[in-house]
């Protein structure tokens, strides 16, 4: 374990403590999602195919029966809509029946859930359409989130949509995308060189809307926001209005629209800097993760103070993501103690978090590869073994005790013994 400088924080009461993970990048064989197909391509960029993944569709009453065995009260995962509605106005009722028992296998366990709607992945017949482009988006998407309200009941938290942001930017790359995928896969692809698509944003911002109304007037007790991918930009002397007009179409209009929401989700793993010419890279010599990420834990905290300024105080937060790409667990305990000594910090000033949700419950498909492991249960690729990790223990036992660490490891992340 890692000693900690400092006091700590007692969460409030209803503190959500959990790990977060994905339909598609768990469940295995999503064959009607836009991803699979992709994947699956002769000439696919993918370097490696989700295929059975960590088979989640059928083993998910055992990672839940981990997390909460560990000491966790929240999991977050989501419903996948190409299983929902794999062919346009066919709905599955098997897979809607399968998403309520996961819903209710949650709260049997004591797992408070949160659900998201949309995870990145979508039918294949919506991306023929155009995807997000299409014109037909925002009420393709209120239809589905009408659908999906039927097997909510019990949950309290929904978010519409993961990280609007990064999809209008994948937008944006797909469509100059290299044959190849790198073995980080594209967890590595770095979205600061890319410029959202407009056209999309403004299309997800409607989506949004409209599932926020049809699911509250199926539930006006239902808490509904979205997560957004916190980038962290930080301006190098003299470039204060290059980072802020760079942060606008990245991020920024994404946390203005949930101005008017329940509450939204912060996701964040580390920084950009930006100079006078515009983004920076990752300075020489400095730790990096599996996907070639710098390593800055102090992302986090920065995340939740720069989210909390643009919605305003109405709107609470969550952190929905937050994790480092690496096979030194030692390292993640100690990474994941410094991003929670700057969420304790944050919340002793003010800052409205309602919960922590770390990615990633298990090691999963990272949209390419394998290779990231962001877990805090490892599986075993042939078995689907699960095996909690020291971190998983360490982050439970942290749930169990209603506390975070409010100091600073004793030992540096980025110092040589953190690997």
């Amino acid at each position: 374990m890692t000693p900690l400088t400092g006091p700590g924080l007692a969460l409030p009461d209803g503190f959500l403590m959990g790990a977060s993970t994905s339909a598609h990048q768990t469940e295995g064989n999503n064959l009607s999602s836009d991803w699979w197909a992709v994947e699956n391509r002769p000439d696919s960029f993918v370097a490696e195919r989700s295929g059975d993944a960590a088979d989640s569709f059928h083993r998910w009453p055992e990672d839940m029966d981990l997390l909460s065995e560990l000491g966790f009260n929240a999991y977050r995962f989501s419903i996948e809509w190409a299983r929902i509605e794999p062919e346009r106005g066919r709905v599955s009722r098997a897979a809607l029946a399968h998403y309520r028992a996961m819903v209710h296998g949650a709260l049997e366990r004591g797992l408070t859930p949160v659900v998201t709607l949309h995870h990145f992945t979508s039918p294949r017949w919506f991306s023929e359409l155009g995807g997000w482009a299409s014109p037909e988006s925002a009420g393709l998407f209120e239809a589905y989130a009408r659908t999906a309200a039927e097997v909510l009941g019990g949950v309290r938290h929904v978010a519409t949509i993961n990280e609007p942001n990064m999809i209008a930017v994948m937008h944006t790359l797909l469509r100059n995308v290299p044959r190849r995928a790198g073995d980080e896969g594209v967890a590595a692809v770095d979205p600061a060189l890319i410029e959202p698509d407009a056209d999309v944003t403004q299309a997800l911002i409607r989506a949004h809307r409209a599932a926020c109304a049809v699911l509250k007037a199926a539930d006006p007790t239902l808490q509904v926001g979205w997560t957004v991918a916190n980038q962290v930009y930080q301006a190098e002397p003299g470039a204060e209005a290059v980072a802020a007009s760079h942060a606008r179409s990245r991020e920024d209009v994404f946390l203005e629209a949930a101005r008017g929401d329940d509450w939204i989700g912060v996701q964040a793993y580390t920084r950009h800097r930006i100079g006078p010419e515009g983004p920076l890279p990752v300075p020489d010599g400095a730790p990096t993760t599996l996907t070639g990420w710098e390593i800055y834990p102090e992302a986090l905290e920065e995340a939740v103070r720069h989210t909390a300024t643009v919605v305003g105080p109405r709107v609470p937060l969550l952190v929905t993501e937050n994790g480092i790409a690496t096979d030194d667990d030692a390292l993640r305990i100690r990474h994941t103690a410094q991003a929670l000594a700057g969420l304790a910090s944050a919340m002793r000033d003010g800052v409205d978090v309602r919960g922590y949700l770390h990615w990633s419950a298990l090691d999963n498909y990272e949209w390419g590869s394998y290779r990231p492991t962001f877990g805090l249960i490892a599986v075993d690729p042939d078995t689907f073994a699960r095996t909690p990790k020291e971190s998983a223990r360490w982050l439970g036992s942290l749930a169990r005790s209603g506390r975070i660490p409010g100091g600073r490891p004793a030992v540096p992340v980025t110092s040589p013994a953190a690997g």
